[in-house]
């Protein structure tokens, strides 16, 4: 240390510090402004990159609320389609097993009716082929039960008020 101050030389410290002082005064006039502008912009540009991230975001979460916000609906349009196929199809089958009820009475109407036709139309042969033979055998006793003249007027005299009477 003691060198140190045996070396120290007065007018070379006055000459150090004024070309300090110079060169912090040239500093300060040409490149400090430069400086600091650089660190604006810099700082600037950190904020605005952060501004933009935060938008972007901001953004994708709301592309996402968006996202959701379709799906929820998408789905909802899809319940009420299948909702709707459910209840077409559904009215589809009624009215089909409506269709063939009605269809089928109508059928099983006809049937009964034809069987009704039919029938009458047997009883009605029936009644017929009974008439025929009755007559046939009523013909055949008539006659021999009625050789002469006088029985066969007081029979038809009595069918006749038998006739008149119906």
């Amino acid at each position: 240390m003691e060198t140190l101050l045996n070396d120290f030389s007065p007018g070379l410290f006055v000459v150090s510090t004024i070309l300090l002082l110079a060169l912090i005064a040239l500093m300060v006039k040409f490149a400090w402004k430069p400086i600091l502008n650089s660190l604006e912009e810099r700082e600037s540009g950190i904020e605005n990159a952060l501004a933009s991230a935060e938008n972007a975001r901001k953004e994708m979460q709301n592309l996402q609320a968006d996202n959701e916000r379709l799906v929820k609906e998408a789905r909802a349009e899809r319940d009420a389609m299948m909702k709707e196929a459910r209840d077409i199809r559904d009215n589809m089958i009624a009215e089909a097993k409506e269709d063939a009820k009605e269809v089928t009475s109508a059928l099983i109407e006809k049937a009964q009716a034809s069987i009704q036709q039919e029938k009458q139309a047997a009883l009605a042969e029936i009644k017929k082929n009974v008439a025929e033979l009755s007559i046939g055998i009523a013909e055949s006793v008539i006659k021999k039960e009625l050789s002469n003249k006088k029985d066969q007027l007081e029979l038809v005299e009595g069918l006749l008020k038998d006739v008149t009477l119906n």
